[in-house]
Order: structure tokens, then C-alpha cells, then sequence
């Protein structure tokens, strides 16, 4: 993978105003405040580069999901383009104070776990509680209703460095968790950890933070700046050791991979060094032929679920390796999502005034969940997942949990009460 060293801006060029993006586009279906893909994208670029007008603050109605990049046939950076406009408007002041807390607050992941996991069971109750979620809207602007994730009761990293007698062997792979991995879902890195295993891997999980996503998702780019900058040095010598990393979090993965890169203009050579080595876990398992290469056979799971594939899982281009690996598990029957998006899309659908536009635009999804009436949801996105669940009610669990259970390995959560 190699990326063109130009701004993601010098693509609106190729729009030949088809307006597919637009028809595709699922933030402009279920509302007016956002004209659309093309219209903020590559047609108001024209007029904002190099030193024109500034960014509509329409701008910030897009959600990032990406659809439009995967509809656009012409391979126009639509979403990141609107997401470097967004950073223009938070480097011109074009956004209120109060908005920019609330922006960087419910982007620092990473922050509010290691503030607030060590006092999980507190910490829980209280934003479990409605009239102090009523009080964070007041003040915040983050929604009463939105499915703000529990913290676990440990983190993953301790759970892994503590693990007696871990596997060890020649072959290597590095494991990315990401802040919903360690804060609020460990079971998902202990599955991952344990397959990986299986296979034939010692797994090794270096120091790392938050890949950024969300601060790029909000516009506030110096700061993600950092964050990729600290990942790179924790990364680096791995990848030149051509230890590949792999991690659960689509968002994360294509981070690392593209996102990063692309929106920061982080071209330099361990940048992309990084992004070629780094790969999604079930892209990972088919990449290196390892489906025929488990210590034992697999165990049936005789379920009908229902799976969706999240939007930035398909803006990696791959196809959906998650359900060709799930495909291995006998007797498991996955029925495929057809919807664009769940509509959470990171944080957009945390912020008060896009809750209703989230809901609205995972209405789809959460009655084709309903149909499958399964006991559990598959989906490779931790926001995903929340929002599935809270618009829902049904639990929804990580492809690599519904692998672990079929490995016999021993999985929390929702899979332990009905397999």
C-alpha cells in the first residue's frame, strides 16, 4: 500500500456530479440540515480552496460513515474532505466553547476510561441515573438517551499481563485493543488474545493509546496529530520486524491503516510502514490461510443470528471477512444486514442535537435485528454494537466471541448465558 503524497482535497476534481453519493447518503434520507455529499464535499471544495469562502456549518451534519467513498465511482475522498473542513472550522472558532467541550470530551476515550473504570460500579450507577443524564445534557449537549457504554470491572491489559504461563512461539503477532477493548469490553480482547493462540500465535500487546478517531471525527486534528504519533513509536520496530498487528476495532484498524494518514497528511515512511502491517483480525485469519489451522475442531453453535457489517468495516475494501471466518463455525446461520448504517457513527449520534437523526437512521437496522429475533447481534464496531443494542434491546457481540465459544474457550458476556 502505497498512498499518493497529495491532499485528499485534489480528488474533488474527479466528481462528475453523478449524485449517487447523495442518493446513498443516509444522514440526507432522514433530514434537511445535511444538503448532501456532493454538495458539501467536492462542490463547496471548489469554492473553499485554496483560501476561499469558509466551511457551511451544514458541514458538521455529516456523520463520517463513508458511504458515500464506497458509492462514489470516481474515488472521491467525500468524507474526508468534509471531515478537514470540519478542522477548519474548529482552527477558525466557528463553534461555540460549549460545543468544543462537548466534543472533546466524549472524543478522549481513552481518558474518561482511565477516569472512570477504576470506579466502575459508581461510575456506572451514576450515568445509569436519568436525572444526572438529564443534568450531562443541560450542561454538555451529549443526549439523555444515548447509549453511553459501561465500564468493566478490569482492563484488559491487566488481565493479559497478569495471565499465567502465556503461550509462547516463534510465530508473532501484535495485538491492538483500543479503548473499548481495555475500558469497556475485555471479554473482547480475551477472546481475540485466545484464538490468536489457537492458531498458532504468541501475541504480544505493546503500550499504546487511542488510535484518535473520534478527535478526527470532531475536527480537533492536533490532538490526534499526537495520538498517531505516540501509536507509530509504540508500533514502529514491530513492523519492521514484520510482526503483523491486528486488533478488533474496525474503526481503529482503518485508522492506523488509512485514516490517520490520509486526513492528517501523515505521509512519512514508518506511517505507512505501520499501515501496511496492520490488519483487521478476520481479515488477518483469511490474509494468512490459517482457517484449516486451529488446534481442534470447532464446535457447533446451532444458532440463527442476525449480522451487520459496519460502514467504516467497509471502507476498508474488503469484502466481509467476518462472515466467510463465521462460515467456518458449524451449524451457526448468519443472516447479513442489508443497511447502510447503524447511525451512531462514532460520537455523532452522542451529541443532543444528532441524536434523532442516529435513531432515525438505524431504524432499518434495529427491525431487521428484530425479524432475525435471534439472541444476539454480530457486529465488528464497539459503537455499533451499543447502538444496536439500545435501539434494540438485544445484546450484540464481536465475530472473534462467536470463534472463542465455538473453540470451547470460555467467553463472558452475553454468549456465556446461551451457549
Amino acid at each position: 500500500m502505497r498512498f499518493p503524497e497529495h491532499p485528499v482535497e485534489l480528488t474533488l476534481d474527479q466528481c462528475i456530479k453523478c449524485n449517487i453519493c447523495v442518493t446513498k447518503c443516509p444522514v440526507t434520507a432522514v433530514t434537511d440540515l445535511f444538503p448532501g455529499p456532493k454538495y458539501e464535499g467536492p462542490q463547496a471544495g471548489r469554492f473553499r480552496m485554496p483560501y476561499g469562502t469558509s466551511p457551511d456549518k451544514s458541514v458538521d451534519y455529516c456523520s463520517g460513515c463513508r458511504v458515500c467513498n464506497l458509492a462514489c465511482p470516481t474515488g472521491v475522498k467525500i468524507a474526508e474532505i468534509n471531515a478537514r473542513s470540519r478542522a477548519r472550522m474548529v482552527e477558525q472558532g466557528k463553534f461555540s466553547y460549549r460545543t468544543r467541550l462537548r466534543n472533546n470530551l466524549i472524543a478522549r476515550s481513552e481518558l474518561l476510561g482511565k477516569l472512570g473504570q477504576p470506579l466502575a460500579p459508581l461510575a456506572n450507577a451514576l450515568l445509569s441515573n436519568r436525572f444526572l443524564r438529564q443534568g450531562i445534557e443541560a450542561a454538555f449537549g451529549i443526549h439523555q438517551e444515548a447509549p453511553l457504554p459501561p465500564f468493566a470491572h478490569y482492563r484488559f491489559s491487566l488481565w493479559f499481563h497478569r495471565r499465567v504461563d502465556p503461550y509462547r512461539s516463534d510465530k508473532k503477532v501484535v495485538y491492538y485493543h483500543g479503548c473499548s477493548t481495555e475500558y469497556y469490553e475485555p471479554r473482547v480482547g480475551q477472546a481475540a488474545v485466545q484464538v490468536l493462540e489457537a492458531l498458532g500465535f504468541e501475541v504480544i500487546v505493546p503500550p499504546q493509546n487511542c488510535c484518535g478517531l473520534p478527535l478526527l471525527s470532531n475536527g480537533e486534528f492536533p490532538a490526534a496529530r499526537r495520538y498517531h504519533a505516540s501509536n507509530l513509536h509504540n508500533l514502529i520496530e514491530f513492523a519492521r520486524q514484520g510482526i503483523p498487528i491486528v486488533g478488533t476495532s474496525t474503526s481503529c484498524t482503518l485508522t492506523l491503516k488509512e485514516e490517520a494518514i490520509e486526513l492528517l497528511d501523515y505521509f512519512d515512511a514508518d506511517a505507512q510502514l505501520v499501515a501496511r502491517q496492520t490488519f483487521d483480525i478476520n481479515e488477518f485469519i483469511l490474509s494468512y490461510h490459517l482457517t484449516d489451522s486451529f488446534s481442534h475442531p470447532l464446535k457447533p453453535i446451532p444458532l440463527t443470528l442476525a449480522y451487520h457489517a459496519p460502514c467504516q468495516y467497509r471502507a476498508h475494501r474488503l469484502g466481509i471477512p467476518a462472515t466467510e471466518v463465521l462460515h467456518l463455525v458449524p451449524e451457526l446461520h448468519i443472516i447479513e444486514s442489508n443497511c447502510d448504517c447503524c447511525g451512531i457513527a462514532g460520537t455523532y449520534g452522542y451529541k443532543k442535537e444528532k441524536y434523532r437523526i442516529a435513531m432515525d437512521i438505524g431504524n432499518p437496522l434495529f427491525n431487521f435485528v428484530r425479524q432475525v429475533n435471534g439472541p444476539v447481534v454480530i457486529c465488528d464496531s464497539e459503537t455499533c454494537r451499543w447502538q444496536i443494542t439500545h435501539g434494540t434491546g438485544i445484546p450484540a457481540v464481536h465475530p472473534i466471541e462467536l470463534l472463542a465459544a465455538s473453540l470451547e474457550i470460555r467467553v463472558d458476556g452475553p454468549l456465556e448465558r446461551i451457549i
